[in-house]
């Protein structure tokens, strides 16, 4: 399953519900979109959460919107960076896909 998160994790629990749920489930990915790419930069409070999921989990980021926060020399080792094509490729590479909310 493709877990899509879009809300940044320093204003509601989104993120936090997301690691919960797909951080045990094999062959998991979840993207980081729009304000949640807040998450994947070093030195944040999500840092290590995310760091512990990420040898069960695939992360990835969207590189726009990386870049739109001005975030490209930040981002946490291990977190693959796509475009708007390998977004598309990821939706289709899973069998389903959750927009967390």
């Amino acid at each position: 399953m493709l877990h899509i998160v879009n809300k940044s994790p320093f204003e509601n629990q989104t993120l936090d519900s997301c690691l919960r749920v797909a951080g045990n489930a094999e062959g998991a990915a979840i993207l980081l979109t729009e304000d949640a790419v807040f998450a994947a930069s070093k030195g944040n409070s999500n840092e290590s959460k995310i760091k512990a999921v990420m040898g069960k989990v695939k992360v990835y980021a969207l590189w726009p919107d990386v870049e739109a926060r001005g975030m490209q020399d930040r981002v946490i080792e291990g977190i693959k960076m796509v475009d708007y094509g390998g977004f598309v490729d990821l939706v289709a590479e899973h069998s389903n896909c959750q927009s967390w909310l």
